[in-house]
């Protein structure tokens, strides 16, 4: 494992899941990765498993759904008291696999990277009169 670590991806429902399910049938490989739902979970138990996850799994870097989520406000109370970690928020398929198949120096740079992938990724095609 590079020095970026490994990454958690969390949100609501099968976000975490069904992002790492895409990426594996993309890139194979999604070791990088440990998913969490906050399915049933109330604030503190979210920010709890979170903690355990960062914790037990050496866990860098958080990619969540929603800026203003139940997991991303869990993550910043993470990130507040680890300055290790970094959080993504907002994060997509695009980051993801830019994540797992780019070398990066730091986890912050991998995590910079990755979400720089991701806003690049989102386009609007079409015209604005729908013509």
């Amino acid at each position: 494992m590079s020095s970026r670590g490994l990454a958690l991806v969390a949100g609501h429902g099968d976000y975490a899941s069904g992002l790492l399910s895409a990426a594996a049938e993309i890139i194979g490989e999604t070791s990088a990765f440990v998913t969490m739902s906050n399915r049933n979970l109330g604030a503190d138990e979210i920010e709890r498993l979170m903690r355990e996850l960062v914790s037990s799994r050496g866990i860098r870097v958080i990619f969540t759904d929603l800026p203003a989520g139940s997991c991303t406000i869990a993550a910043r109370r993470v990130v507040r008291s680890q300055p290790d970690v970094t959080l993504v928020t907002g994060a997509n398929l695009a980051a993801l696999l830019h994540f797992a198949s780019h070398e990066a120096g730091t986890a912050y740079e991998a995590a910079s990277s990755a979400a720089e992938r991701a806003k690049a990724s989102v386009l609007v095609v079409g015209s604005p009169d729908g013509n």
